[in-house]
C-alpha cells in the first residue's frame, strides 16, 4: 500500500473518484477538488441576491433542506435540495441563455428540476420567488399522479416463492 488516502491515490492516478452514490461523475479527482474549492469560495463570498434568498431558504423554512453552492459535477448549483431533486439558480447579468439551457438539460437528465430567478426578482420580489419555490417543493413531495391500482403486484406469499425466501420469524 502506498500510504495515500483513496482520494489522494485517485488524484495521483487522475481517475474519477466514486461520487454520486457510487455512480461516478466522470470527473477527475483533481477537477472535483477544484469544483469543491470554487464552491467553498462562492459560499464564503455570496452575492447580495444569494444572501437574501438563503435567508428565505435556510432552516427548512420552505419545507426542504437546501445546500448552498452544491457541487453536482461538472457544475456548481447555487442552491440544491438533493432529496427532492430541486435546484435553484440566481442569475446575474453574466448568465448566457444557451449555456444555461444546456446545463439545465444535463441536470434534468440526472433527475434535477432547475428553477431560475434573476437578481432583480430576488431583490425586488422575494415573496414571489419564495412562493414559486414553495410550490415547487410541494409539487416535488406530492404523490405520483398515477399510482398503481390497489392490489396490483405480487402478494407476499408469491414474492417469497419467487425469491426463495421465508419471512417466518421476521419482524414486521
Amino acid at each position: 500500500m502506498s500510504g495515500l488516502t483513496p482520494r489522494d491515490e485517485a488524484k495521483r492516478l487522475s481517475t474519477p473518484p466514486l461520487q454520486g452514490r457510487g455512480r461516478g461523475w466522470g470527473v477527475s479527482a483533481s477537477r472535483l477538488e477544484e469544483l469543491h474549492a470554487r464552491a467553498r469560495e462562492m459560499r464564503n463570498n455570496p452575492t447580495e441576491p444569494e444572501k437574501r434568498l438563503w435567508r428565505a431558504l435556510s432552516g427548512k423554512q420552505v419545507g426542504a433542506k437546501f445546500r448552498r453552492q452544491a457541487v453536482i459535477p461538472p457544475y456548481i448549483a447555487d442552491f440544491a435540495c438533493p432529496a427532492l431533486g430541486l435546484i435553484i439558480e440566481v442569475d446575474g447579468d453574466t448568465h448566457d441563455a444557451p449555456t444555461d439551457a444546456r446545463r439545465d438539460d444535463y441536470l434534468g437528465s440526472h433527475g434535477y428540476r432547475v428553477l431560475r430567478f434573476g437578481n432583480a426578482d430576488v431583490m425586488g420580489n422575494i415573496d414571489g420567488v419564495y412562493a414559486v419555490i414553495s410550490d415547487a417543493v410541494d409539487a416535488a413531495r406530492a404523490p405520483h399522479p398515477n399510482p398503481s391500482p390497489e392490489g396490483e403486484g405480487l402478494k407476499p406469499v408469491e414474492a417469497q416463492k419467487l425469491l426463495g425466501i421465508s419471512l417466518e420469524g421476521s419482524v414486521g
